[in-house]
């Protein structure tokens, strides 16, 4: 019994990714998790309470993934501004992932304060990563630095997400370029 609930659970995570993917914030509905998963619209409160119930439980399985993706990029990388190029394309570089069009989806919405709460921890997660090599970097406020890298982290997500044909690599070194030289946009 536990094990069939564990996997309804799994399958009804995956199908609000793919939801959410395809349609955005709107198309995450309970009736669409039952009609996905096979299951009862009242089987679907059994699992979750709300649709932001739903969303806390993604960002709980997801973030935790990207950001040891993006930690591991950065600890193969041996300069500290080999490190800030990681950070970048590593994040970049999930944006074609489903689960990350998710929380993209998710993050554009109406969200109760549980869940705003938790995507707010898990990119605190993020930007605390590259706090250690803008301090190598010479920054007089890695803390500050880090959270506006992470701002144009999320700018060229959205970019890439809506770029209406541009390429993503041009993107991701435009992005690379800004955060390493400033809006100069020296080579990286």
């Amino acid at each position: 019994m536990a094990e069939h609930r564990s996997m309804q659970h799994k399958a009804l995570l995956d199908a609000a990714r793919a939801l959410l993917s395809e349609g955005g914030t709107d198309a995450l509905t309970f009736p669409a998790l039952a009609e996905r998963t096979g299951l009862a619209r009242s089987s679907v409160y059994e699992y979750f309470r709300s649709r932001a119930a739903v969303v806390e439980e993604l960002c709980e399985a997801d973030f935790p993934v990207w950001a040891a993706e993006v930690e591991s990029a950065m600890e193969q990388a041996d300069t500290p501004e080999a490190k800030v190029g990681a950070y970048v394309r590593s994040q970049l570089g999930l944006v074609g992932d489903r689960r990350h069009r998710a929380v993209v989806a998710i993050s554009a919405s109406e969200l109760d304060a549980g869940a705003r709460e938790k995507i707010r921890a898990a990119h605190a997660g993020l930007t605390g990563m590259i706090v250690e090599a803008l301090d190598a970097m010479g920054h007089a406020q890695p803390r500050l630095a880090a959270m506006l890298l992470q701002g144009i982290v999320d700018v060229a997500v959205r970019r890439i997400e809506h770029s209406g044909g541009e390429d993503p690599a041009a993107i991701t070194e435009a992005a690379v370029r800004m955060a390493l030289h400033g809006v100069r946009g020296e080579p990286a």
